[in-house]
């Protein structure tokens, strides 16, 4: 048995310890109790952070993120080139000979996720390379896109099969990427499976104009792609995203949704039916030329939440505390004054994030039993609200993380 200890622990599903010692023997939690550890932190030792939104073979595709977007359809256009044309490749080292490192890509954002504190990921994979052992938990969601209902038959349902036998889950790209019938598929692989889903939503307004109408931004995007769905030809569904996904099976407790940026009520309560939680990525939005989402709704409505970075081809980093204190700036701002707020974005960062890829009886909160996931950072331990602290200022502040009981070396 080990035993870590710092002035103040926060195991997430419980208050705060003062002068916190943390046993862990055979990588798991054996108890929460007071006194001084073999391995002794100042500061503050928070459950290990889950991210709950990530593309983590796109760390390489940083210069992408590296500016501001006029709209979603513009970053899409920049991403697209860079992707598939190497744009930005020159000076790369994960570009080499017109082709991406995937692989180096996954590595690299791994371990800056591990440096800042996230201990496990839903990181989508669209290339199969990006398959990557690290001590990054979590699961690795097999991205499908781009697929009609006659591609999906004459072959593309069969490749997706193959890569599915590497993954953990299944990630439907979005509602404008994918035919209707392919989606539906997708949600029944799933059920038959018994594997998570994820899948983008609501992320811009345009997103609702294509879904009802078949029209706006999108429809132009997708038809200069080449890309021939149902909703196109048949002039829309007459659905929000969020009812159109549920017409095709998606939604349910198995199932959890990034951005959430353009849900209104009545799409909110639809999630909440459902079960289905929402991954809010505020800086990404805000790369993209986006609002935030209504984090004060989401919160007083009691939607089920956690916290994403997106990828570094949209964000400025995959520090989640930075998004979790954007988080705490759009609350306030939209008008949130209840004293949990902190308190509720912390777990929103770690248990819900956990609950998110249906993984909160194994991280997500320092619980005997639990693997023993956590990290360390450079806080004042004595403040009135370390929830807050956490919160406003624990971005960049990680000094050290510990995954299954083992300290990581990799940190620098």
């Amino acid at each position: 048995m080990t035993t870590f200890s710092a002035p103040l622990v926060i195991p997430v599903d419980g208050p705060p310890v003062r002068d916190g010692r943390i046993a862990v023997r055979d990588g798991r939690i054996e108890a929460i109790d007071t006194g001084r550890g073999a391995v002794h932190h100042e500061g503050i030792i928070v459950a290990g952070l889950v991210n709950a939104h990530t593309h983590l073979q796109y760390t390489c595709m940083a210069e992408v993120g590296a500016h501001l977007y006029a709209s979603f359809e513009e970053w899409a256009a920049a991403f697209d080139r860079a992707y598939f044309g190497g744009e930005h490749g020159s000076w790369n080292p994960a570009f080499r000979h017109g082709v991406w490192d995937w692989a180096a890509g996954a590595i690299d954002g791994a371990w800056q996720c591990l440096r800042t504190g996230t201990t496990a990921a839903a990181d989508i994979v669209t290339d199969v390379e990006a398959l990557v052992d690290t001590p990054l938990g979590g699961l690795r969601y097999l991205e499908a896109i781009g697929d009609n209902d006659a591609t999906w038959r004459d072959g593309g349902r069969e490749r997706f099969l193959d890569l599915l036998a590497k993954a953990d889950a299944i990630s439907p790209h979005a509602p404008y990427s994918l035919d209707t019938g392919v989606l539906a598929d997708l949600g029944a692989l799933a059920r038959q499976r018994d594997l998570r889903i994820h899948i983008h939503l609501a992320e811009s307004a345009h997103e609702r104009e294509f879904t009802v109408h078949g029209t706006g931004a999108l429809e132009q995007y997708i038809t200069k792609l080449g890309l021939d769905f149902a909703i196109l030809r048949d002039g829309g569904s007459g659905l929000a995203p969020a009812a159109y996904l549920d017409s095709t099976g998606l939604l349910g407790p198995g199932c959890h949704v990034a951005h959430g940026v353009d849900l209104t009520a009545e799409d909110r309560a639809l999630l909440r039916e459902r079960g289905t939680a929402v991954a809010l990525c505020p800086r990404s939005n805000h790369v993209l030329g986006l609002p935030g989402p209504d984090v004060a709704a989401l919160l007083r409505e009691g939607n089920p939440i956690a916290v994403g970075t997106d990828s570094l081809s949209s964000s400025p980093s995959l520090d989640l505390l930075a998004d979790v204190a954007a988080l705490r700036e759009l609350a306030v701002r939209q008008g949130y004054r209840d004293d949990d707020l902190d308190q509720r974005l912390t777990e929103a960062a770690t248990i819900g994030g956990a609950r998110a890829m249906g993984l909160e009886h194994e991280i997500g909160a320092l619980t005997p039993g639990h693997r023993a996931d956590f990290a360390v950072f450079d806080l004042d331990p004595s403040t009135a609200n370390p929830y807050r602290t956490l919160t406003e200022h624990g971005a960049g502040r990680c000094v050290a993380t510990v995954v299954g009981g083992s300290p990581l070396t990799e940190m620098t």
